[in-house]
């Protein structure tokens, strides 16, 4: 069933019709008007802090941090990591800026990229993320028809693209960013990651890559 007719049955429950522009501006109005939540103390802090707090809370959570000056040295920085674990495949986001990227460095260590959704077995993917979240060290991810969500979690290796001038201080900010991109046509899915997939719950005992990456890499720009 379809999330329209999912809807349209609630809709049908109440005994409302479709939203008119008059309930909708009410919607609209009541969203505005939210008071803020209690926002973290640690992550109230200078954007130049921020980042700080971010590179060390996803350290703590067992990211892996490669800085980079530019954009435009994804690529080198994904040959060299890909090549440094000896995996010779990288199943990438379509996204128009990774395409417009030189992809040559990784032809030049026989690593093979393609474009599509994550099926099982894959060994690594690369991503853009939306956000970073300071307090957390966790990376925001919104689905699209350009990054499909199998890519965040299917693949053992996550290489993710991050802005530095992407990273908030909360949830909150996060959120309140995503909104204003998107409006009312917000994504599908949104995914919040902090650092690899794990889990103690088998004999108490930590396995990496439970139920998605065993490694996760943020390729973080500093441009």
């Amino acid at each position: 069933m379809s999330r329209a007719e999912i809807l349209g049955n609630i809709r049908r429950g109440l005994n409302r019709s479709e939203a008119d522009t008059e309930r909708q501006q009410a919607v609209q109005n009541r969203l505005a008007c939210k008071p803020s939540n209690l926002i973290p103390q640690r992550a109230q802090l200078p954007a130049a802090e921020q980042v700080e707090l971010f590179k060390t809370m996803a350290s703590e959570a067992v990211s892996e941090l490669i800085e980079l000056d530019r954009f435009d040295q994804v690529p080198s920085a994904c040959a060299d990591w890909l090549s440094s674990q000896g995996i010779r495949e990288l199943v990438s986001a379509s996204n128009s800026e990774l395409r417009e990227l030189d992809w040559s460095p990784l032809a030049q260590q026989q690593i093979e990229k393609t474009e599509r959704v994550a099926q099982a077995g894959d060994l690594a993917s690369l991503t853009l993320s939306f956000a970073g979240i300071a307090e957390t060290g966790t990376l925001m991810l919104h689905s699209g028809e350009q990054s499909p969500t199998t890519l965040n979690f299917l693949p053992d290796n996550h290489l993710v693209v991050l802005y530095r001038s992407a990273i908030v201080g909360v949830y909150e900010e996060a959120w309140k960013t995503l909104r204003e991109k998107f409006g009312d046509t917000m994504p599908r899915t949104v995914n919040m990651i902090t650092g690899p997939s794990r889990s103690a719950d088998i004999e108490q005992k930590l396995q990496m890559g439970a139920h998605g990456p065993k490694k996760l890499v943020i390729l973080l720009i500093n441009d």
